[in-house]
């Protein structure tokens, strides 16, 4: 019953968005908004649904997320979220384009200093700097070895080598490198940090040959060699030679700790780009399709957006050239395309935000996000009816900490009261708050707008807040409608009931699974409190006969504010009887 009730309660919603053109931003968490909306255009509607994030630093940071944590395989974006819930709240899109087969991303990985995999010299990468400035730039990969011989050149990051050369392979590519006929394998263990424009020195545990996979073990990488470099590597690479690897980045991209792939580039210095001169097809850019994007405004805020698309009458999607106007309009002085297609999503705290134009969401390589790792706590309802009627009776509140902190809680009431307080040393971890709060004479919360306030300071000094505000409102209950009715010509009974705690103004509207208003039951009327009930005949407009599935909506609003409930009802056409 209850899912049924959200079903509804979604497609309503999604029906208000499409009526309006744009909802309110929805604060993720301080500074982090969410705010879908529609473009009504000649050809159709088109669905933009926008994360807007200050300027990457401090407590809310901007990076690639890499599938399962390894090159290899895929991942959708709200699993990524999940696993990292216990160390940031996030919200963001899917990143770079990716091969199928491997998961593996096709331009540049570089986080938190490591290079996992290499840019595509034919597309634009993009580069938080560590001032949090937005770089979209075309680079390049150059690598090198050095044993007991001359430098040799690294063709390769965690993908195979050319038929004559060598590729690296660290712990982030998997548990072992892929068979490779002819190749000379050289474990090495332990190998630093995959750092760019630093001399990686690692010695040479073992050499194998065969061209069989090699585990890669943990804290270590291995070099595969090909035809005359696997002979160079035979040579000048035995068992306990030190290895020197260098990994470039060209042109050089000082300050940049985080980087990702994806293109084209849409903006440049504010102005929207039709060409980038790429290496994409048009079929790639040219079609209005979903689309993912990035962009950084004037000012330093970052905005991350997911375009739906394919679904006509919801969504038909953009061209590559009206997304970089569309980011134009929301401010971006740069900004850089992402994976299109069904890949684009974008989700928030393991919750999906679009609709994918798949039907499902799909396993991708790489997500954008951003992460907070400040006090986060997750929404609570909007609306707590704490009636007994067993929907919506308690917003279940709850905080989560990544860091050992001293956080304060705070329960607020609707006259500014603390019905609830404490502060205490906490370790990282979900907590959980009940309410009502605890009371000695148990009494029902009072009804009115309340909010959760949680602030923490951290172990390393970093204060951080949330508020979470929630209404608690009992005005109405118990909507009983009839599961499943046949309705004969002449039509049948059908009664609809409630219950009202307190007077209150209310309607009730029969809606198609879109949303849409098929009949009024009743007028917007003063009702007074207790039970109340309606009897309708089954039909609809032009007193027809009703058919399919369709969902009854009362709205009462009070003294206390506007609530409402739904309940899903499906109707059949019942036969005439015969005549004898």
């Amino acid at each position: 019953m209850r899912r049924l009730l959200l079903i509804a309660a979604l497609s309503l919603a999604a029906a208000f968005v499409a009526e309006q053109g744009a909802a309110a931003p929805r604060e993720l968490w301080p500074g982090v908004t969410f705010e879908p909306g529609v473009q009504f255009t000649p050809r159709g509607p088109v669905a933009i649904n926008v994360l807007r994030g200050p300027r990457p630093g401090g407590l809310t940071t901007l990076e690639p997320v890499l599938s399962n944590d390894t090159v290899v395989g895929r991942e959708t974006l709200t699993e990524m979220q999940r696993r990292l819930a216990p160390r940031a709240a996030t919200a963001g899109v899917n990143g770079d384009y990716f091969t199928f087969a491997t998961g593996r991303p096709s331009g540049v990985l570089l986080n938190e200093g490591r290079l996992v995999t290499p840019p595509n010299a034919d597309r634009a990468s993009a580069g938080v700097t560590t001032d949090g400035r937005l770089e979209v730039r075309r680079a390049s990969f150059v690598g090198s070895w050095r044993g007991l011989g001359g430098t040799r050149i690294v063709r390769g990051l965690n993908a195979p080598p050319t038929p004559d050369g060598s590729a690296l392979y660290t712990d982030a590519y998997g548990p072992s490198t892929p068979e490779l006929p002819g190749s000379v394998a050289l474990v090495l263990f332990p190998f630093p940090t995959a750092t760019p424009e630093v001399d990686l020195a690692a010695p040479v545990v073992e050499v194998r040959a065969g061209g069989g996979a090699v585990a890669i073990p943990p804290g270590g990488a291995v070099l595969l060699a090909r035809g005359q470099s696997a002979a160079a590597a035979s040579a000048e690479a035995t068992v306990g030679t030190t290895l020197t690897v260098r990994l470039s980045i060209k042109p050089v991209w000082p300050g940049v700790l985080s980087a990702f792939g994806g293109g084209p580039q849409l903006v440049r210095d504010g102005l929207a780009l039709y060409r980038s001169g790429e290496k994409f097809t048009t079929s790639q850019l040219g079609p209005r399709a979903p689309r993912s994007a990035i962009g950084q405004l004037r000012d330093g805020r970052i905005v991350l957006v997911a375009v739906d698309g394919r679904q006509p009458g919801y969504s038909i999607g953009l061209t590559s050239y009206e997304l970089a106007q569309a980011l134009v309009r929301l401010g971006a002085v740069t900004g850089m395309g992402l994976d299109s297609g069904g890949s684009t999503t974008m989700a928030f705290d393991g919750a999906l935000l679009n609709r994918p134009s798949d039907g499902r969401e799909r396993a991708i390589s790489t997500g954008v996000m951003l992460l907070y790792r400040g006090v986060f706590a997750p929404e609570p309802p909007a609306l707590v009816s704490p009636n007994g009627d067993g929907v919506a009776e308690s917003p279940e509140l709850a905080y989560r900490l990544v860091r050992p902190s001293t956080v304060t809680v705070t329960l607020r009431a609707p006259d500014g009261t603390a019905p609830f307080s404490s502060v205490t040393p906490q370790q990282p971890g979900t907590y959980r708050l009940p309410f009502p709060p605890p009371s000695p004479v148990g009494s029902r919360p009072v009804p009115g707008r309340w909010a959760l306030e949680v602030s923490a300071v951290d172990d390393v000094g970093q204060p951080s807040a949330m508020t979470r505000p929630f209404v608690v409102d009992d005005t109405l209950g118990f909507l009983r409608v009839p599961k499943l009715r046949a309705v004969p010509p002449a039509g049948r009974s059908i009664v609809v009931s409630w219950r009202l705690a307190r007077p209150a103004r209310t309607s009730v509207t029969l809606l198609d699974p879109a949303g849409r208003v098929v009949r009024r039951l009743l007028a917007t009327s003063r009702l007074e409190a207790g039970q109340r009930q309606l009897t309708w005949d089954g039909r609809g407009p032009a007193m027809r006969r009703l058919a399919g599935p369709f969902v009854v909506r009362v709205v009462a609003t009070s003294e206390v504010g506007r609530t409402e409930l739904v309940a899903p009802i499906s109707l059949t056409k019942a036969r005439a009887p015969k005549r004898r």
